[in-house]
């Protein structure tokens, strides 16, 4: 499994998770990480190329950390590499495709955006990619897109899992909060969440005047600019900065419902995970992701795509609508059952054509 790292991002919470799996099945697992960053608990072995990066990351650096990591791949020769990274260096891609990968390989794509993963040019894309085992799409919306800009055949769906024990563990801790309140979580080092979009809303809305507050998790550079915002809004007292804290479940479980806001996505874990907890979640129906885990008025309330205004209705309803609400919460964590990494690690099996029976 080649990652950016083991910690931060959605990819590399899947690729930790099923390692758990892939080891529990007696499958032999290794990670290839490029930054020295793991917060993550993982299964296997790791080679960490972070570790090996000096301050001024010289060619001559870089070219160590290849060919460290083009040596490991040869020495194990691992039955299957499945790549979980943003690849944006096209012509770096091409050469780790040739001169690397010799094994049968899987590209995993995480967003709609397609930039992030394939060149604009079709024929470096085909060249990157053929002779691969194929491509996973974590929602059905990307698999659809990707196979209608660049027609490649094998691609599939292969959702992302959660550890549903994980989270009924972490989710019992109590955050010690005496309010009530709706949260949101993400990062802050871009505006792909949205925070001041929701703060927007939120001000909108019937919660502060039922004394009812947001609690925004995560942390990033652009922090300072929205707890500014939250006080030209007037909201210092209602809208609430926890930074990133190590266990979030505890804050979705105790809160009455999450909401989402960001410009795009890939599939959210934080979806999955607010609804493993029991909290029924309202969000903007972004091109991708939302729309495959939230059935709008059975788990959720999904919202016409960057509407603010309507995003302040859907708030409302669920604070106004208590009979819909407590539906919504009722349905919440049955909701995502299939999403199980029992059942998504089994797919990965069937997919990869392996038998542990």
């Amino acid at each position: 499994m080649v990652s950016e790292c083991l910690s931060t991002g959605g990819a590399e919470r899947v690729a930790a998770l099923l390692s758990h799996f892939f080891v529990s099945k007696g499958i032999e697992i290794h990670h290839v990480i490029v930054l020295d960053s793991v917060v993550y608990d993982y299964s296997g072995e790791l080679l960490n190329l972070g570790k090996l990066k000096n301050e001024s990351n010289s060619v001559a650096n870089k070219w160590k950390r290849f060919f460290t990591f083009k040596k490991y791949i040869q020495h194990n020769n691992f039955d299957y590499i499945i790549d979980f990274r943003v690849k944006n260096n096209f012509y770096q891609e091409w050469i780790i495709s040739k001169w690397v990968y010799k094994t049968p390989k899987i590209y995993t794509v995480r967003s709609y955006f397609l930039k992030f993963y394939f060149p604009k040019s079709k024929w470096l894309a085909q060249r990157i990619h053929n002779g691969a085992f194929g491509i996973v799409a974590n929602t059905e919306k990307i698999r659809e897109n990707v196979q209608a800009v660049y027609g490649f055949k094998k691609v599939n769906t292969i959702y992302n899992p959660i550890a549903i024990d994980v989270v009924d563990l972490q989710s019992r801790e109590e955050p010690g909060i005496d309010f009530q309140y709706i949260v949101c979580a993400g990062r802050m080092n871009d505006n792909v969440k949205q925070f001041d979009k929701l703060m927007e809303a939120y001000s909108n809305s019937v919660l502060p005047s039922h004394n009812i507050k947001l609690i925004v998790l995560g942390d990033g550079k652009q922090r300072k600019a929205l707890e500014n915002r939250a006080a030209a809004l007037q909201l210092e007292s209602m809208v609430l900065f926890y930074g990133h804290v190590k266990n979030p479940f505890q804050y979705y479980k105790n809160a009455k419902f999450f909401v989402l806001s960001s410009k795009f996505e890939g599939m959210p874990n934080v979806i999955l995970e607010s609804l493993a907890c029991g909290t029924p979640v309202v969000s903007f129906d972004c091109l991708s992701g939302p729309s495959e885990m939230i059935t709008h008025k059975e788990n959720g309330l999904l919202v016409e795509n960057q509407n603010v205004s309507q995003l302040t209705q859907a708030i409302d309803l669920f604070v106004e609508d208590e009979k819909l609400y407590h539906y919504c919460k009722g349905n919440a964590r049955e909701s995502i059952r299939k999403f199980s990494l029992e059942n998504i690690g089994k797919q990965w099996l069937e997919y990869l054509k392996i038998n542990v029976s």
